[in-house]
């Protein structure tokens, strides 16, 4: 992609290295796939301000539940090491 990095990858979209990855967001629980980072002006009772959201879609499918980019972590598959019960 030739684009310039300062315009984004359009309609708001952000590059995040978390994305196709599975995450969590950590106050409510939900995992799922990190579908995009976007950023977005959201109405407040003072004007717009503009924000971050991480879209998550759950592993098997359906909407995708936007979150608060700072909250989300990368999970990871737990190895053969931390399922052994230890002695």
């Amino acid at each position: 992609m030739n684009a310039d990095p300062r315009l984004g990858l359009g309609f708001g979209h952000e590059q995040h290295e978390l994305v196709g990855r599975l995450v969590r967001d950590i106050p409510s629980g939900f995992e799922g796939v990190l579908m995009a980072v976007v950023r977005e002006e959201i109405p407040t009772h003072s004007g717009t301000r503009t924000t971050r959201r991480a879209y998550i879609r759950p592993q098997g499918g359906g909407v995708e539940l936007p979150v608060s980019v700072k909250n989300i972590v990368a999970l990871t598959a737990p190895t053969a090491d931390t399922d052994a019960p230890t002695p």
